[in-house]
């Protein structure tokens, strides 16, 4: 008589949870100084764009309560600024295709 050895199969959440840590033993961690000048990096670029959007959308408000009183001043202004952001959209567009 021919023995069938029985296969044991591995649990897929097993096998998972073994190559996850496999892979993450081939990690290169940063050390403690660059994870802190990552940190302060990543904190400077998110208030640097926090600020940036807050004195838009403060710019864009003003605006457009200004333009909606229905001064010629305003009207003018907003026209102008719109020119500008098609015109720079335009260029970054042109400057993107070759």
């Amino acid at each position: 008589m021919v023995e069938q050895k029985k296969i044991k199969k591995e649990n897929p959440l097993v096998a998972y949870l073994r190559s996850t840590r496999a892979e993450l033993r081939k990690v290169k961690w940063p050390t403690l100084e660059q994870g802190w000048t990552m940190t302060k990096i990543v904190l400077a670029v998110t208030v640097a764009m926090a600020l940036f959007l807050y004195v838009f959308d403060f710019f864009f408000g003003w605006l457009l309560s200004n333009l909606v009183s229905l001064n010629i001043l305003y009207i003018i202004l907003s026209v102008v600024v719109v020119a500008v952001l098609l015109g720079a959209a335009y260029l970054i567009g042109r400057g993107e295709e070759g």
